[in-house]
């Protein structure tokens, strides 16, 4: 790829991954759940943080679902998912999604529907959080 190719390719920001082990830990302890049919999302506000505005987005593919190639195809095509959605804008929330083995085989277009409807959700759950 080329210099100026290299450019506009949209990439997605590590100042918007969820990288820590205890913030995984607290999003699966304390935050809430949406299922949808090739991936499990779990979500929790985030109250005390020092950059409230924007989501952070964690991705747990375990060994379970195949090896190392297939575990990584599946985070690639997740993050592309996620990246092309707009990743939920000024909201302070942190994110873990958990693929099922189906999010490797499913057709990319079902894949981003279910992240797009998945952080619909989040999204109607964070307003009516704020309202209460």
């Amino acid at each position: 790829m080329s210099d100026s190719a290299r450019q506009f390719v949209q990439r997605f920001p590590r100042t918007r991954r969820l990288l820590r082990h205890a913030d995984f830990e607290r999003v699966y302890k304390q935050g809430r759940r949406h299922f949808a049919a090739h991936l499990t999302v779990f979500y929790l506000l985030r109250e005390t943080e020092q950059d409230p505005h924007g989501p952070r987005i964690g991705f747990t593919v375990g060994k379970a679902l195949g090896g190392a190639v297939e575990r990584n195809r599946i985070k690639r095509r997740l993050r592309e998912a996620v990246r092309l959605n707009g990743f939920l804008p000024n909201a302070a929330v942190n994110v873990v999604i958990n693929p099922k083995r189906s999010a490797l085989t499913v057709d990319f277009v079902e894949l981003q529907s279910e992240v797009t409807k998945a952080f619909q959700v989040i999204e109607r759950a964070l307003q009516k959080g704020k309202r209460q």
